[in-house]
């Protein structure tokens, strides 16, 4: 996973397998988790197949959660 903060206004992205290693979490628990309209997990970029996460939308998907928002 890439630890480097991003200059001010900069969007960060993840990908798939980063977004299962933040989690510790399996491809196919991530696959479930975007079908999973109850857990309102933020939802990619797709291009090329390759799905890309907004690392902002993740932080705020888990202040929510922190919360006990979702």
């Amino acid at each position: 996973m890439n630890q480097e903060h991003s200059e001010r206004g900069k969007t960060e992205f993840l990908t798939g397998p980063q977004v299962a290693e933040r989690y510790k979490i399996s491809g196919m628990t991530l696959y479930r988790w975007l079908r999973d309209p109850k857990l309102a997990f933020p939802q990619p970029m797709v291009i090329n197949r390759r799905k890309f996460f907004n690392e902002t939308e993740l932080t705020a998907w888990e202040r929510d959660r922190a919360k006990g928002v979702a």
